[in-house]
């Protein structure tokens, strides 16, 4: 304490002070801002509030010593080996980048790898009705595609595309996690993927298509596609070289063009047009959902596979849309309103059986093996073939037990022999499956008879000439004899060849064959394109050859057309795509003429009363006139009708893939009811026209050799004077007159 006094100066301080400091003398050597006097010089107690540079070094132990120094160690080494590892890294990265990016071709060049062409089919009026193989409907691109199915891709399958850099850790982590999670492998299932590294997919790393190494572009895309741990590292630089070689949308627009969207489409431009008719700058929301939707599986989800399925996809993906503000609440509920639906072509499916037909009359090198993009124009008339699978399925819904497995096939064509409308079997079949109407070798039956009558007839004979129908039984050379029988196992005596053709008798039918030679009726067959073997025997008369469908409802055409053989055809002519000129034309038509226009309106004539007072009643049509022959094998493992009116020539077959013997059906039965249906569909709105036939002129019966002239009035007799003598002698043989 400081005391004043005397008017001195401040006194000097107490000695006991100076004692207590001088009797601790280490407290002079301690370092600054050590504790002094036990206050720290501060006023505070000893420890407290000092700072830790002013705290005394705390010693470890032994033990704690150890650890530290051996943590330190590690971390020296692991940094130490990090930092270059990451360098050496960094710079194989670096390299492949660049290496990549070096090989990466212009954005144009990688719009359309495909190694295989399409074709694609248009119907009488350039409506595409089927496609095959695999079609590019041609460049989009990511700026002037439907805003709708750009957002909706981005949406569905990278949210985070325009903030990374090719790859994102944080998909893979999260596809990753959920792939462990349901048990699969890290990197089986969900794979994390990029647009941009999907895209690397589709270009396979820059690996080019290699016909000698791999068996088919579906198996060198297999292999593209096959999720190692090797091409997923590969994957990264590859991204990276694409993000720094292309921009953003041009990435995109490699992805809309290149990615399979099923049902043979290559890239959202073929999609829209094969499932809705449309190019994809012009889908809506809906629509735009339901093609991004595919991505994730393209045939699972397709729209012609189950339309159910693909709307519910397309709902996903339109929610998706609605929360990353792509879409409007109003517009989502509005897709959701309305949601996509199927082009009339891809709805109906229809056509591919004869799209099947036109592929094989065409050369390979142009259809299935072909390298560019084809067009095909065809004679089919799309509703002709709806009206006849409906004409069908009715049949089947209404007149056939469920279960069974009885088949049946249609053809319609006109005059000259261009195919309208084709159905190769009851159920729509897949690409390439097995057709009834073009590749099923079946007897014919009675439907063969008319190229008998067909023969006599050209040979001079009239429709009312009369034969006997009696019991007949030839010596076959070889085999012995045999007799024919009809189908009743009764005789009707002495009828016109008119009423043999009508009530479908085997016994005329053979001896008018005999009469006017095997030779000449097989000629007659043969001519009006019944391509097959025919049956050297006696049997010919009775339809024992076989024939497909297609060449019997042809052979009939000719005789519509007044006698003249007829191609069947479906081509019009072939082109490639974009270009005017066509390669090919049409391969079939009217061509040499087979029997005589006369002879062929008699004929018609003929087979008129085959539905007026015959076997194909069932076939009658109410409107208009029609002309046919029902035909039936034997056991009853083939049924046919095969008939025209003067606008179509339509014929229908009926049976089992396996021969087995159909129950209680025969040429007038089934098929004649299914004929009537597909006619009376396909005559819909057309003003009916008289069949072009010529109505010969009565003969009155011959008289028997022997008569009682009081009881029976005599017939005049046919002038035989004119006749060849073989030909008289054989008349007389066979009880013809």
């Amino acid at each position: 304490m400081a005391v004043s006094g005397n008017g001195r100066g401040p006194r000097a301080p107490l000695v006991a002070d100076r004692r207590v400091a001088a009797s601790r003398p280490a407290a002079s050597s301690t370092p600054s801002g050590s504790r002094k006097g036990g206050s720290g010089g501060n006023g505070k107690p000893p420890g407290r509030g000092t700072s830790p540079s002013n705290r005394p070094p705390r010693r470890r132990g032994p033990i704690g010593r150890f650890f530290f120094g051996l943590f330190g160690l590690l971390w020296r080494i692991i940094w130490g080996i990090g930092w270059r590892v990451g360098f050496v890294m960094g710079t194989i990265l670096a390299a492949a980048v660049f290496y990549f990016y070096a090989q990466l071709a212009p954005v144009t060049d990688l719009i359309d790898a495909r190694s295989r062409g399409s074709v694609t089919f248009l119907d009488r009026e350039n409506k595409v009705f089927a496609w095959r193989g695999e079609t590019f409907g041609g460049m989009i691109t990511a700026e002037t595609v439907s805003p709708f199915l750009h957002d909706a891709v981005v949406a569905t399958e990278d949210r985070r595309f325009y903030l990374h850099l090719g790859i994102s850790p944080r998909g893979i982590a999260s596809a990753i996690r959920i792939n462990l999670a349901e048990g699969r492998g890290p990197f089986s299932g969900n794979g994390g993927s990029t647009i941009t590294q999907q895209v690397a997919k589709l270009l396979c790393l820059g690996v080019p298509y290699d016909q000698t190494q791999w068996k088919s572009e579906a198996d060198y895309e297999a292999d593209c596609r096959r999720g190692s741990m090797w091409r997923k590292i590969k994957e990264v630089p590859y991204a990276i070289a694409m993000e720094l070689k292309y921009s953003k949308e041009e990435i995109l627009t490699i992805y809309f063009n290149r990615a399979y969207l099923g049902a043979g489409a290559r890239g959202f431009e073929a999609a829209a047009q094969r499932y809705f008719g449309k190019s994809a700058n012009e889908v809506n929301a809906a629509e735009a959902a339901m093609l991004a939707g595919l991505l994730k599986a393209p045939s699972y989800f397709a729209p012609t596979n189950n339309m159910d399925r693909a709307r519910a996809r397309a709902n996903v993906i339109i929610g998706l849309m609605e929360e990353q503000g792509y879409l409007t609440a109003d517009q989502a509920t509005e897709a959701r309103a309305n949601p996509a639906r199927l082009s009339e072509a891809a709805a109906s499916r229809s056509g591919g059986f004869f799209a099947d037909w036109v592929m094989e009359t065409a050369p390979a090198f142009l259809t299935t093996q072909t390298t560019e993009d084809v067009i095909i124009r065809t004679t089919l008339d799309q509703q002709l073939q709806r009206a006849s699978e409906e004409a069908l399925a009715y049949i089947f819904d209404t007149k056939i037990k469920q279960g069974s497995n009885a088949q049946a096939a249609i053809v319609v064509m006109s005059a000259d022999g261009a195919v309208r409308a084709m159905v190769g079997g009851r159920k729509t079949q897949a690409a390439g499956s097995f057709n009834r109407a073009t590749q099923a070798l079946r007897q014919t039956g009675s439907a063969f008879k008319p190229f008998v009558y067909a023969a006599a007839l050209d040979l001079g004979w009239s429709p009312e000439d009369y034969v006997e129908d009696t019991p007949y039984t030839i010596n076959i050379p070889g085999s012995g004899p045999w007799s024919p029988k009809n189908y009743d196992e009764k005789f009707k005596g002495m009828i016109t060849l008119t009423q043999a053709l009508a009530e479908s008798r085997n016994i005329p039918a053979v001896k008018v064959s005999e009469a006017v030679g095997r030779d000449n009726v097989r000629k007659v067959a043969a001519d009006f394109g019944i391509q097959s073997d025919l049956a050297a025997g006696p049997a010919l008369a009775l339809g024992a050859s076989e024939s497909t469908l297609l060449e019997m409802t042809g052979a009939y055409a000719g005789i519509l057309n007044g006698g003249s053989s007829v191609t069947p055809y479906g081509l019009v002519e072939l082109s490639l795509q974009g270009e005017e000129e066509p390669l090919i034309g049409a391969a079939g038509g009217i061509g040499e003429r087979v029997i005589s226009e006369q002879s062929a309106r008699l004929l018609t004539y003929m087979m008129t009363k085959v539905i007026e007072n015959g076997t194909g009643g069932r076939a009658r049509l109410d409107d208009r006139q029609a002309a046919g022959k029902t035909g039936t094998t034997q056991a009853a493992r083939d049924a046919w009708f095969v008939g025209y009116t003067a606008d179509y020539v339509a014929g229908v077959w009926m049976g089992y893939d396996d021969n087995t013997p159909l129950t209680g059906v025969t040429g007038g039965g089934l098929p004649a009811e299914i004929w009537h249906e597909v006619m009376v569909r396909v005559h819909e709105g057309l003003p009916p026209k008289p069949l072009p036939m010529d109505i010969p002129a009565p003969r009155a019966p011959p008289q028997p050799e022997y008569q009682d002239p009081g009881t029976v009035a005599q017939q005049p007799q046919r002038d035989r004077s004119q006749e060849d003598p073989v030909e008289a002698l054989l008349r007389d043989l066979l009880g013809l007159y």
